[in-house]
Formats: C-alpha cells, sequence, structure tokens
C-alpha cells in the first residue's frame, strides 16, 4: 500500500459535538433506540422535576402520554430560571434544553437521578422531533419550542400565571425511535418504587393514548420503606411477626442517612431490595453492612437468651434471608459505584454505618418483642440446622 493510503492524522478524526453527537449515537446517551430508551427520555426530564419537590420547592409531579405520541412532565416549582445563564448569553431555560449537564440540581442526597446516567434533558430534545417548554414564575407565563434540539421559537411571554412551575413536553423523533412505544406498566413502576423510597414524594401518571379513556395511576406513601414491604408482602405468606420492622438513621461519617425496614414471613423466599440515592443496586456495603447487622443482633439476643448453645456458631449474614422481606435505602452525599453502571455500592464507610445502625435498632425491637423474636431466631436456627 502506497504512504498516501495509509496515512492517519488529525484531519482524518470526525468530531461531533452537541445534537449531533446525540443523534449520530443515541444508545451512548440513554441506553438504547428501543422502549427502554424512550423509558428513559421520560426519566430524563422527570429527574429535575423530581428534585423540585424533594427540595421542598415543589408538591408534585404529572406525567402524562398524550393522544399524540407526546409526553408531558408537569411540576408546580419554582419555574426555570428564564432570565440569562451566566456567560452563554441564552436563558436558564434554553441551557438547560441545548446544554449537557448545565449545572448542579439540589446536590447530593437530595438529588434523583432516574435515567441512564443523568445526562439532562438536553438530549431529550436532541432526540425529539419537536419539544415545547412553559415556565410559570413571577406571575407571567414564558413559551418557547424547539425541534431536534434546537431552539426554533425565541422565548416568549404568552400572558399572566397565578402559579409557578414548569411544563416540558416532548415528542419522540419517529426517524430515531421507529415504531417503539412507552410502557406504562414499567414508568408506573419506577415511579412507584421512587415515591416508596422518598416520603412524601408525589407523582401521578396518566395513559391518554387508548381510543376510548385513559388510564391514572397516584403514588404517593407516606411510611416509605415499611409501605415498601407492605406492597412486596402483599398477599404472601403468613408472617412471623404482623408488625414491620423500620428505622431511619443519619450518619455523619458516611455523609448520608439509611433507611431500613423488614419482616420474616413463613416462606422460603428472600425478597432483599436495596437502593443508593433512590437507584436499586444489585449489592454492595450497604446490603453487606444490612446482613452483617442483622446476624450480630440475631446472635447477641439468642447468646443473651440462652435460646442458642455454647457450641452453636454465630448466625452468619447469609443465613438470615429465608422467608425474609426488606428494603434497604441509603441516601449519600457523595456515592461512590463500582463500575460505570452504578449497580455495585462501594462506599466502605456504609458498611460500617448500616451494620451498626441495623444491629442496634434490631436488638432493641428483640428486646421490646420476646414472644417475636423468640420466633424469628428459633426460625433462623432451624434454616441453619437444616
Amino acid at each position: 500500500m502506497s504512504g498516501e493510503a495509509n496515512k492517519y492524522d488529525a484531519s482524518q478524526i470526525q468530531v461531533l459535538e452537541g445534537c449531533e453527537a446525540v443523534r449520530k449515537r443515541p444508545g451512548m446517551y440513554i441506553g438504547s433506540t428501543g422502549e427502554r430508551g424512550l423509558l428513559h427520555m421520560v426519566f430524563e426530564v422527570a429527574d429535575r422535576a423530581v428534585n423540585e419537590v424533594l427540595a421542598g420547592h415543589a408538591s408534585c409531579v404529572d406525567v402524562t402520554l398524550t393522544p399524540d405520541g407526546g409526553v408531558r412532565v408537569a411540576d408546580d416549582g419554582r419555574g426555570v430560571r428564564i432570565d440569562e445563564s451566566g456567560t452563554s448569553g441564552i436563558s436558564g431555560l434554553e441551557a438547560l434544553l441545548t446544554r449537557f449537564q448545565t449545572g448542579p440540581g439540589t446536590g447530593g442526597r437530595h438529588d434523583v437521578t432516574l435515567g441512564f446516567c443523568g445526562v439532562g434533558p438536553f438530549v431529550v430534545n436532541a432526540l425529539s422531533s419537536r419539544m415545547t417548554a412553559e415556565v410559570r414564575r413571577g406571575g407571567a407565563r414564558w413559551v418557547q419550542g424547539y425541534a431536534r434540539g434546537v431552539a426554533v421559537t425565541p422565548l416568549t411571554e404568552a400572558g399572566t400565571s397565578t402559579g409557578s412551575g414548569t411544563t416540558i413536553t416532548f415528542w419522540p423523533d419517529a426517524d430515531i425511535f421507529g415504531a417503539a412505544e412507552l410502557s406504562f406498566d414499567d414508568l408506573a413502576e419506577r415511579f412507584r418504587e421512587l415515591a416508596l423510597l422518598n416520603k412524601g414524594l408525589e407523582i401521578s401518571l396518566t395513559d391518554q393514548r387508548g381510543p376510548d379513556e385513559s388510564r391514572a395511576v397516584r403514588f404517593r406513601y407516606p411510611d416509605g420503606a415499611r409501605d415498601f414491604v407492605t406492597l412486596l408482602d402483599e398477599q404472601e405468606e403468613t408472617p412471623v411477626h404482623p408488625r414491620i420492622i423500620g428505622f431511619e438513621r443519619e450518619d455523619p461519617r458516611m455523609a448520608g442517612t439509611v433507611e431500613v425496614a423488614l419482616r420474616w414471613r413463613d416462606s422460603q423466599e428472600e425478597r432483599l431490595r436495596s437502593f443508593a440515592n433512590s437507584r436499586p443496586t444489585i449489592g454492595g456495603t450497604h446490603e453487606r453492612g444490612f446482613r452483617d447487622g442483622v446476624a450480630a443482633a440475631l446472635t447477641a439476643y439468642a447468646r443473651e437468651r440462652r435460646l442458642m448453645t455454647a457450641s452453636d456458631p454465630d448466625i452468619e449474614g447469609d443465613r438470615i434471608g429465608e422467608g425474609l422481606t426488606a428494603v434497604v435505602s441509603v441516601k449519600l452525599d457523595d456515592p461512590e459505584f463500582e463500575g460505570s453502571t452504578r449497580g455495585v455500592l462501594g462506599d466502605a464507610a456504609v458498611r460500617v454505618c448500616v451494620e451498626e445502625a441495623v444491629q442496634h435498632n434490631l436488638g432493641r425491637w428483640f428486646e421490646e418483642h420476646p414472644e417475636r423474636a423468640a420466633a424469628v431466631i428459633g426460625r433462623i436456627n432451624g434454616v441453619r440446622r437444616d
């Protein structure tokens, strides 16, 4: 081959930026161009609205699947800023919808990231055939239109408003997503989960795509993880102890909080669900700390009450799960995950803090409910000896 054919220099490198980069490789930003990607589109827009509620600036989030294939996400928060954003020369709204990660959210443990990797609504805008934004702020109503990530109308005052908030509506681009459709049930499952993990968060989901009548659900759970365990145990086996054990604790050593709820049932199945900053996890230091804390509490109480013989080995964390339903949720200012998918929590301090919190609170519950404690320990001992 000639030297010209082998030539490779900077002139042969194609640099893609902004909307062009997103539209060229959408899977890098939302996971896929199928139903999974559409779900993440909704979650990326819902992030900001949910965080407004969690920060105390809004009371609810409303998500609507419109008859013409659009998705509308509305909140009654402060309204996105419409004045100029920094040195960009454009409004805060336009910066949010046309730039990557234009600024921090409420921060740390109070932030929820529902989407693939928290890329924000700009990616949704870039992958939508059109998007409209409405901001209600300072007694006025402002609107702006976009197409494939680019503003096509100026930010315009469109009348007065008696309240405040933001409404973003987008129509996924059929050139990218083809005939893929959003699943109402999958959206409802994630929004229900989010409401269970954040007490007081209210989310409604309405599907207007049906030809006859719409479907609608509303999620709000005042008891958090306890409600989660109740839901997981719905119409299941008889519980070993009817009342759910639950507690919350803040620990500065891990710069965050832990919320735990658990109950043993007359079953062989374990149902343990863990979360870090409201994201589902498949393991990590919070799970390990939970198991070790339960095992330590069981062992200490059983030996104190002579429910185990001196020759019996300590109960191990891997043997506590038969018949156990539990939810373990940590919210951290600066979580450390193992790998880019953020499915496994890696913070070493979290394991110690969760273990101590579980051992203390479960041990106290055992002391206050000796009959229930004996039933649980008898079950665990029976499992171990089998």
